[in-house]
């Protein structure tokens, strides 16, 4: 992955809006909303100036005009410059080509069930299933209202990824709650009895992977 001079995902967000067109950080941020990037880029009004006054640093947007519109501050619009372009468009192309070693919480949160006593990560497991449903039915009220809107599906691609993703994760959070609950995940013995003299302060004897050559 290359080195940015600017690294915030919201800062590709704003080459995006600029490369349609010059436009003020406010008018930016409205965009963003309407089109519903900010459930896919943290998005709030001091880290946006903050990389827009970046973005202007490193010569990738510059200002065009101030603007005022009737007892409103004074704005400033921004345009795209040439190297800012060259950045969007390199910068997208490795995001969509490269995939990039990510670390989510949940998985290193996996990476470390054994540690909870397997009842109590069925019921955690659940719980998850039942949030991400409500994550799901969330995605879909803001694809309708960005449908209403008049937003070109183009624009809310990445709410389809998303959709995809929880739907996959529901899946998988819940398979793994009832192997767990049923005791067919290979494991699921030596873990009950390992928590079981956790609980009564005997020692464990480590389960011990096969070694490789």
């Amino acid at each position: 992955m290359a080195r940015r001079k600017v690294s915030n995902p919201l800062a590709l967000a704003v080459l995006a809006c600029l490369a349609e067109r010059p436009m003020h950080p406010y008018e930016m941020a409205t965009i963003m909303r309407e089109r519903g990037k900010h459930e896919s880029i943290k998005l709030n009004y001091g880290s946006l100036y903050s990389v827009v006054e970046s973005l202007q640093k490193h010569g990738l947007i510059a200002p065009k005009e101030t603007v005022k519109d009737g007892r409103r501050p004074e704005r400033t619009v921004y345009e795209i410059t040439p190297p800012g372009r060259l950045e969007f468009v390199d910068w997208l192309g490795e995001l969509i080509g490269t995939p990039a070693k990510e670390y989510p919480a949940f998985e290193a949160g996996l990476s470390m069930i054994g540690g909870l006593p397997p009842d109590a990560a069925v019921s955690l497991l659940q719980q998850r299933a039942a949030q991400l449903r409500s994550q799901q039915q969330a995605a879909r009220e803001m694809q309708r209202y960005a449908a209403d809107l008049g937003v070109p599906h183009l624009f809310l691609i990445e709410a389809d990824y998303r959709h995809s993703q929880i739907q996959a994760e529901i899946e998988f959070v819940e398979k793994l709650a009832a192997s767990i609950a049923d005791s067919s995940l290979d494991g699921v013995a030596y873990w009950r009895e390992a928590q079981r003299r956790y609980a009564a302060g005997e020692e464990v004897e480590p389960l011990r992977l096969p070694s490789q050559s």
